[in-house]
């Protein structure tokens, strides 16, 4: 379906107009479309794009004269390989950050989704970094016919940003892409643009408030005395990008704080991970204020002693191993975020039957998703073949979001110095669009979903 915008443009949602996954939103313009975001379908979200959406393009792109990536999460570029297979030969276009990203992203995709060997993968991954166009955020850059494209940082995860576009007549198109939540310690708080005659706006927490960064804090410490009082594992299901940063920043300052450098051992088991982080450490000049004062009274937030990484399988498989026949208290963070694959699941299945375990979940959970099972408090869930029970402490600590939530939401739009003449909610379930929705339109301004 397509949705008017003005006289120059109109927009069709491929995906990401009512799911919270498999963002791909097609612009027309009269240069042609410009496509934003190319992402994969999750959880019960596949049933949105019809057979196979979880991989497949299934429209045209013959008109298609370039793609916009608003960051490297999955679910805003996971079907990039197919798009190219599908014969999109155009520019692609997304900050430095990001264009160093996308290949580590889509290199994981490639080996779980489709089995390909090493040199399989990089033949796509050489063809994906020919076409990539690293940008500078703020500077605006012609896209043709007197339309200009610029991005700006959002604060969502390392490069993360929303689009701007200029239209002939002046009048500017604003995509959200993943807002950041506010007052994060890693990466500054996104600004709202100077103008967005019209905003496409993610709406993901859009009924919802998180905790504060102090108030997760104090959570994480509570946390950390069950786990050195009954030996037990604290087991973080974290996205590689993002998520993870974010929590291994909040654990070293813990542990400085506490002086527990030899009792709680932290483990990073995500090859992925350990790869995003390191791009995070070369893309200091990104991060916040306070995450630079660290590194000036030599704090090393993303690389400390104490945070072991786990190199292989066999390494990960003893250590499951380990912790399962054992008193030893540890915080293990493994992806995948939404526990739908990856290492965290041997975890699951090894260490959730034991109620001296807890399980942080500090990330959305899509509907249809095993996390989304034991979030809500399932007392047996299915891995594989196997039924396992759910006896560990279940916690969900939404300061470690890096979405948006209702005020931030807000916030960013009220902040733009000039109403939007409508504002498109996006990226949303049902009743987070219409809860939001209500509060722009108390703002005075206009909605469309």
């Amino acid at each position: 379906m397509t949705t008017t915008i003005c006289e120059l443009a109109s927009v069709i949602h491929h995906g990401g107009k009512h799911t919270v996954t498999g963002s791909c939103h097609e612009l027309k313009l009269s240069l042609g479309s410009i496509l934003i975001d190319c992402g994969l379908f999750q959880g019960k979200d596949i049933q949105f794009g019809g057979r196979n959406a979880s991989l497949n393009i299934e429209f045209s792109i013959k008109q298609l004269k370039a793609l916009i990536l608003t960051h490297a999460h999955i679910d805003h570029i996971g079907r990039l390989p197919w798009l190219l297979a599908a014969g999109f030969k155009g520019s692609i276009y997304c900050t430095k950050a990001t264009a160093e990203l996308v290949p580590l992203m889509l290199e994981d995709g490639l080996k779980l989704q489709l089995g390909l060997k090493y040199h399989q993968r990089q033949q796509v991954l050489n063809v994906i970094k020919k076409q990539l166009k690293p940008c500078h955020y703020q500077q605006w850059l012609p896209l043709g016919k007197q339309h200009y494209l610029r991005f700006q940082p959002a604060g969502h995860i390392l490069g993360s940003a929303y689009v701007e576009f200029k239209l002939p007549n002046s009048e500017v198109i604003v995509f959200s892409g993943d807002l950041g939540p506010s007052n994060t310690p890693l990466l500054p708080d996104p600004k709202s643009p100077k103008q967005a005659d019209y905003l496409f706006i993610e709406s993901t927490y859009g009924n919802k408030q998180h905790e504060d960064v102090s108030t997760r804090t104090a959570r994480l410490n509570h946390i950390i005395d069950h786990a050195l009082k009954d030996g037990g594992v604290i087991l973080i299901p974290a996205f590689s990008v993002g998520r993870t940063q974010e929590l291994l920043f909040d654990i070293e300052q813990l542990i400085h704080q506490r002086d527990l450098h030899s009792s709680l051992p932290i483990i990073l088991d995500s090859p992925l991970a350990k790869q995003v982080t390191k791009t995070y450490r070369r893309f200091k000049k990104l991060w916040s204020t306070e995450a630079k004062n660290k590194l000036n009274h030599q704090r090393h937030p993303l690389s400390f002693e104490q945070c072991i990484t786990v190199d292989n399988h066999r390494e990960h498989q003893a250590l499951v191993n380990r912790l399962a026949s054992t008193d030893e208290p540890a915080i293990v963070v493994a992806a995948s975020g939404m526990c739908e694959g990856g290492r965290i699941v041997n975890y699951l299945e090894a260490l959730l039957p034991d109620e001296k375990n807890d399980v942080l979940f500090a990330g959305y959970q899509a509907q249809g998703t095993l996390g989304r099972a034991i979030q809500q408090g399932d007392s047996e869930i299915s891995i594989g073949e196997q039924r396992v029970e759910v006896n560990a402490q279940i916690h969900t600590m939404s300061g470690y979001s890096a979405h948006a939530d209702q005020a931030d939401l807000l916030r960013f739009i009220t902040g733009i110095p000039a109403k939007p003449k409508a504002v498109h909610l996006i990226h949303g379930e049902t009743n987070a669009k219409r809860e939001l929705g209500e509060l722009i339109e108390q703002n005075g301004v206009k909605v469309v979903d």
